[in-house]
């Protein structure tokens, strides 16, 4: 391969390993022409790693960690890595298990936290492993790189569309108030509320635990008060299916009834009838930044050091069909 590219075999292995070498082209040319794929057995035997990179997320099943787990995926796959994927079940317990079992097994973490009071993490950085946070903090967490997105400003977004359309009985079912998203956005969403002279009132302020069987039942709820609530914001892309399958089953009006708006987008968003009103996010872009940070932190970048970086998205109002001015 060197031979063909016209470099030396020291050239190749440095651009192999990801550094940044002048001939760069001509010796992707020469490794697409021979058909190469570097063997990762080998490379581990020789450098002491592993080569793989351990991802735990709460609820493997959402799809929101689904888009961010794919840009992690494509940040890493020219970098010769592979992505150990596992699920903690919104649970620190089944977290700790995991990390415990994985971090033998991998070179560094990227963790999106079942709580901020989680201990495991510190473990994982006592033992020297590289870390970085996605979507969650920790209490005490600006220590750690992370990736996080604006919820409290998202939450503001939410409330302050309900309230321009001329919502007043307005509900919320938010997450876990244990979780930075969760509480986070019902922060903003209560601030908005208040700076437009409204309160959340207590039976229209719920808390979920971002699945969707909470967001159906507590959908139900909010429509057996006696005076339902003409808007409802529901703070995660699972709780919003619930909401709308409880609003589909009480054949309540979408949104000429009940205006809803949900935090994340779904891919079946725009073809609903009606089409779904979200507060979006770059979800793939936040597992591409989180997988590069921690590459750096291994030094398959240019930035090897330094203090913890944090890097925070914002969020958009997608507007569409599923929210509109209360029936009078």
């Amino acid at each position: 391969m060197a031979a063909r590219a016209g470099v030396s075999a020291a050239t190749v292995s440095r651009h192999l390993r990801g550094h940044r070498v002048r001939t760069a082209v001509a010796i992707q040319e020469a490794i697409d022409a021979l058909g190469y794929r570097p063997s990762i057995a080998a490379q581990s035997l020789k450098s002491g790693r592993t080569r793989t990179i351990g991802v735990v997320v709460p609820d493997i099943t959402n799809p929101y960690f689904a888009a961010v787990v794919k840009g992690m995926e494509s940040a890493s796959r020219d970098r010769g890595y592979r992505i150990l994927l596992a699920n903690s079940d919104e649970s620190s317990e089944r977290e700790d298990d995991v990390l415990t079992d994985m971090i033998h097994q991998v070179d560094g973490v990227i963790l999106a936290p079942a709580t901020e009071q989680d201990e495991t993490p510190l473990h994982v950085r006592d033992a020297g492993m590289p870390l970085v946070f996605v979507d969650r903090d920790l209490a005490g967490g600006e220590h750690f790189d992370a990736v996080l997105v604006n919820n409290r400003e998202g939450g503001r977004q939410a409330a302050s569309h309900l309230l321009s359309l001329g919502h007043t009985r307005i509900a919320a079912i938010s997450g876990q108030q244990e979780t930075t998203p969760g509480r986070h956005r019902r922060e903003g969403f209560v601030e908005a509320l208040a700076d437009g002279g409204l309160e959340l009132l207590p039976e229209f302020d719920l808390t979920g635990d971002f699945r969707e069987e909470s967001g159906y039942q507590l959908t139900l709820q909010l429509l057996s008060s006696a005076e339902p609530p003409t808007a409802l914001f529901t703070a995660n892309n699972l709780m919003t299916v619930g909401a709308l399958k409880a609003l589909h089953d009480m054949r309540v009006g979408i949104p000429d009834q009940v205006s809803i708006i949900g935090f994340d987008d779904l891919d079946t968003g725009p073809l609903l009838n009606p089409p779904l009103t979200v507060i979006d996010r770059p979800m793939v872009e936040q597992g591409v930044l989180a997988m590069r940070l921690l590459l750096q932190r291994l030094g398959q970048g240019d930035d090897r050091g330094g203090g913890s970086r944090r890097i925070t998205l914002d969020t958009k109002l997608v507007r569409r069909g599923s929210t509109g001015v209360p029936r009078r």
